[in-house]
């Protein structure tokens, strides 16, 4: 049965053989021939030796999650080939090397093999050494641009554009490309029954992945100070951060940097940095994953209680301890919500797609403002470092940054006596100043330890409990400020909902429309802040059953759902993943098709997906 533009590319590659770029080179040439494409790179946490594994999804109908199972195979690696070979699906292809042989335990009766000699051919065709094993990856990708109809056009475009400046190395990846068509032309049938027709879907979307996104969106949203310690996953965002800022905040006379990145000796360092920046007028970030996170508690917990403005990207992957450095799950958010010892509350903000990695970081320095607390904008691995089709960005250049509550010195010197923790407006948010605003009145220094209305230190039980419960109620009224939920329906009529948040949106939705081809419709939401909003609240209150569709091991967000709304634990139940890949809509279907007592379903024929 053929399948035009709804397939799934899986390349076995060994890590630091320069394979990325041929992989990403042939995901690019799927986007500018106009289709929906999705891909995930899934490589060890060690420098070079290890499998590594590249996985292209493509979806005439944009559907962009993973997807479970592999209809090409294109593998090079032979210390994964036996469960490379497992998990494509009957009636799909599997290319190997053929320069020697394929083992007989490698064979299977139900797939089709496309044997192509890569290295023998680069052999004889490059004589450096180096370039026999990069043009090796280059061969296959011409390969598959014969197997799978991809227009030739598209790599020479594309690599005109990755090669300015450098137009020397055009002919040679041009003749790699050249060899692996040819050699499929005088071999092969082609194209394939899986195979790619251009159209017109794209429009004026990008190819983006959210660490990219988080950067520039940090520098559109004012931030001139980063704190940095690198830590897989996050360790990009500061780098994009860096890259945006040198073109954005250079000054073009005198070549003055209006920005500055400190690499710290630790993420505790690298939060502190941060927090001073925005203690002293400047928008400062931070960037981190969770073993950074944990070491950053004792911080967060100083700028929650003392009131202090600061941004914590937190770019998700498996734990606890080590984990899996390399690959993602949403498992971070009880720590990141109750971050810190004692009562603390943080605000969260949750992305799902790179254009909300840059609104909701440049949105979450002007929240950090006004509440005068941390806000941490949690991603995850796989929306951090894979590129995602997403909607382009827009910034209004009349936008005005909100700072919140700041006196200046005229309006301090109209004041008797300057309260930094009174709250004048009822709201629970004080007045701040700036370090040096006034002579002798404002805030000049900041502690950690209780404090009365005006800031003096104090012991008093009293003056602490009132402390403590305007911070509740400054938290009530973050609760009207938070980015509303994404409502799938324009009323709540099903009985059934779902509920969900981050890159679970993409298997998410698409798990609707096969819930939907068995007659099974509900009601969905997406969260994308806590405080959680009215709108949750209702969501929830108006279905007998909400799935909360998360990916870890303890139903974090169930907790929280239970915990700060009350509501009865018996009405949520969890659609889990957490083996480190991210989450896919037959998953999602078969573990809301077995409540329910619907027959499981599965998209997958034959083999398991690593």
């Amino acid at each position: 049965m053929s399948k035009v533009n709804d397939f799934v590319v899986r390349f076995a590659n060994v890590n630091g053989t320069g394979s990325a770029s041929a992989n990403f080179l042939f995901a690019k040439s799927i986007f500018r021939m106009g289709i929906f494409v999705t891909p995930k790179n899934i490589f060890p946490s060690n420098i070079q030796g290890l499998p590594t594994w590249y996985e292209v999804r493509i979806s005439e109908k944009g559907h962009l999650g993973r997807r479970e199972g592999v209809d090409m195979m294109v593998c090079v690696n032979p210390q994964s080939m036996r469960a490379d070979v497992d998990c494509v699906k009957t009636g799909g292809y599997f290319m190997y090397d053929s320069t020697k042989p394929l083992h007989p335990e490698f064979i299977r009766e139900d797939i089709n093999y496309i044997g192509i000699p890569l290295m023998e051919m680069c052999i004889q065709a490059f004589t450096d050494p180096r370039q026999r094993q990069l043009f090796k990856n280059i061969v296959y990708v011409g390969a598959l641009a014969a197997l799978l109809d991809i227009e030739f056009g598209v790599f020479e475009q594309l690599l005109a554009e990755q090669f300015e400046g450098k137009e020397k190395l055009i002919p040679l990846n041009i003749k790699a490309l050249q060899l692996g068509v040819e050699y499929v032309h005088e071999h092969f049938k082609y194209p394939l029954d899986i195979c790619l027709e251009r159209r017109d879907l794209i429009g004026d979307r990008i190819l983006v992945d959210g660490n990219s996104a988080c950067g520039l969106g940090a520098v559109y949203g004012g931030a001139t100070v980063a704190g940095w310690y690198p830590i897989t996953p996050s360790t990009s965002v500061v780098e994009a951060f860096g890259d945006y800022a040198k073109k954005l905040r250079t000054d073009k006379e005198t070549g003055k940097h209006n920005y500055a990145i400190v690499q710290a000796e630790d993420e505790l360092a690298a939060l502190g940095m941060a927090i001073g920046a925005n203690w002293n007028g400047a928008r400062g970030f931070t960037a981190t994953s969770g073993p950074g996170l944990s070491l950053m508690q004792e911080f967060l917990g100083l700028a929650y209680f003392a009131e202090i403005p600061v941004v914590l990207i937190d770019v998700q992957r498996t734990g606890p301890s080590t984990g899996m450095p390399t690959r993602t799950q949403q498992s971070d958010i009880l720590l990141a919500a109750y971050a810190s010892h004692g009562d603390t509350k943080q605000v969260l903000v949750f992305p799902s797609t790179p254009k909300e990695c840059f609104d909701l970081t440049a949105e979450a320095f002007d929240l950090a403002e006004e509440l005068q607390t941390p806000v941490l904008l949690m991603t995850d691995l796989d929306l951090g470092m894979n590129d995602h089709v997403s909607e382009p960005f827009e910034w209004n250049d009349d936008r005005k940054y909100k700072r919140g509550k700041v006196l200046n010195a005229e309006q301090l010197e109209k004041i008797e006596r300057f309260g930094r923790y009174l709250d004048v407006d009822n709201d629970g948010i004080t007045y701040r100043t700036y370090p040096g605003t006034h002579v002798n009145k404002g805030s000049f220094f900041t502690r950690g330890t209780s404090r009365d209305e005006y800031a003096a230190y104090t012991e008093d039980g009293a003056a602490y409990t009132r402390n403590m419960d305007r911070l509740i109620k400054k938290w009530n009224t973050a609760k009207t400020m938070m980015p509303a939920p994404q409502l799938y329906q324009d009323k709540n009529r099903q009985q059934i909902g779902i509920l969900f948040f981050g890159t679970s949106k993409y298997a998410a939705e698409e798990a609707m429309e096969l819930l939907a081809a068995q007659k099974i419709d509900v009601d969905a939401i997406r969260i994308k802040a806590f405080p959680f909003t009215q709108g949750v609240e209702e969501f929830i209150a108006t279905h007998e059953k909400v799935f909360v569709i998360e990916q870890n091991r303890d139903a974090q967000m169930r907790s929280l759902l239970v915990n700060e709304l009350n509501v009865n634990p018996q009405k949520l139940i969890s659609v889990l993943n957490y083996d480190g890949m991210p989450i896919t809509a037959d998953n999602i279907l078969n573990q809301i098709s077995k409540n329910i007592n619907l027959q499981p379903v599965s998209i997958l024929k034959s083999g398991e997906f690593m």
